[in-house]
């Protein structure tokens, strides 16, 4: 399978900070690949640079087998991007927010009106058409913001955490519509806070810390690899339990008074059955318990 994006070496610094050191990142065609890390660890930084906002400091980084750093009017021609910020025009309507940014990509009036009128009823907004964009809710202007990200009908999409402060009804909707292109073979890459998101949508996700890669993978074997079948949680765990899962070489994390025990089927059993107080908890892995074991449970300025 091709490479829509293929880095080597990547390197970026802001004066004496390095923000991406020295990565090298593959996107593959028509994949959804997650881009995850805390605050700082460089994702927006690759991302900016993956559509030409930001010079790359050193290293290549390659877009439809093009070079950013000589390509990228081209390349930008090609990608649609959605940012963090709400960056809608406040005194546009829906409508015009989409034919104004048509205009940026010198599509003819026409072509930019039938695109618009089937992005509004891909994302449910044709009773909002004439609506100012402080009319709509959280979720629909977010949907209006991918969708202004798609009228230049792009081979990559770029989603920098697209549903950050969405309810749960909104994000799901937004979901759909995500796996949507996904299926009609767009090209996404994203980045997100929520694992159970980066889980539900991501063919594969790479997990960065600190401007590196940690780890690369399918969400499922990520999962296999760094958490196993399930997760107990104990408060207050006595001195026997502790040399149990010593002796028994399983995996665990001390957060405090509680015990994170990453536990195969078998000894989780006996755990549950032999150890375990009132306070137990007794769950399936899933990716945040990788991202928090890779990256730490200690918070971040």
């Amino acid at each position: 399978m091709d490479s829509v994006i293929e880095t080597a070496g990547l390197f970026k610094q802001y004066g004496d900070v390095v923000a991406v050191d020295k990565i090298n990142l593959r996107v593959r065609r028509g994949e959804c690949h997650g881009l995850l890390g805390p605050n700082g660890a460089g994702k927006t930084s690759v991302i900016r640079m993956a559509y030409g906002f930001s010079p790359i400091s050193a290293g290549t980084m390659r877009v439809f087998g093009l070079d950013i750093q000589t390509h990228w009017k081209e390349i930008r021609s090609r990608i649609g991007v959605c940012q963090q910020e709400n960056t809608l025009d406040p005194d546009l309507s829906v409508e015009e927010n989409l034919k104004v940014f048509a205009g940026y990509f010198l599509i003819p009036k026409a072509t930019a009106k039938d695109r618009a009128d089937d992005l509004l009823r891909f994302f449910a907004l044709e009773k909002k058409r004439t609506a100012k964009v402080i009319e709509l809710s959280g979720g629909m202007a977010r949907r209006l913001t991918i969708a202004r990200a798609l009228i230049n009908q792009p081979e990559l999409v770029i989603l920098d955490e697209p549903t950050t402060g969405l309810d749960p009804q909104s994000r799901h909707q937004l979901w759909d519509k995500i796996l949507e292109l996904r299926r009609k073979g767009t090209t996404l890459l994203l980045t997100t806070h929520y694992m159970e998101e980066a889980a539900h949508l991501c063919d594969r996700v790479t997990i960065m810390d600190r401007g590196r890669i940690l780890e690369e993978g399918t969400p499922k074997d990520l999962i296999r690899l760094h958490a196993g079948e399930s997760i107990i949680e104990i408060d207050g765990a006595g001195t026997g339990l502790v040399q149990f899962l010593s002796q028994e070489q399983v995996d665990y994390d001390v957060l405090g008074q509680k015990l994170i025990i990453y536990a195969e089927s078998s000894v989780g059993e006996r755990i549950l059955a032999d150890y375990c107080p009132r306070s137990c908890t007794f769950r399936a892995a899933t990716l945040e318990d990788v991202f928090l074991r890779l990256t730490g449970r200690e918070l971040r300025e």
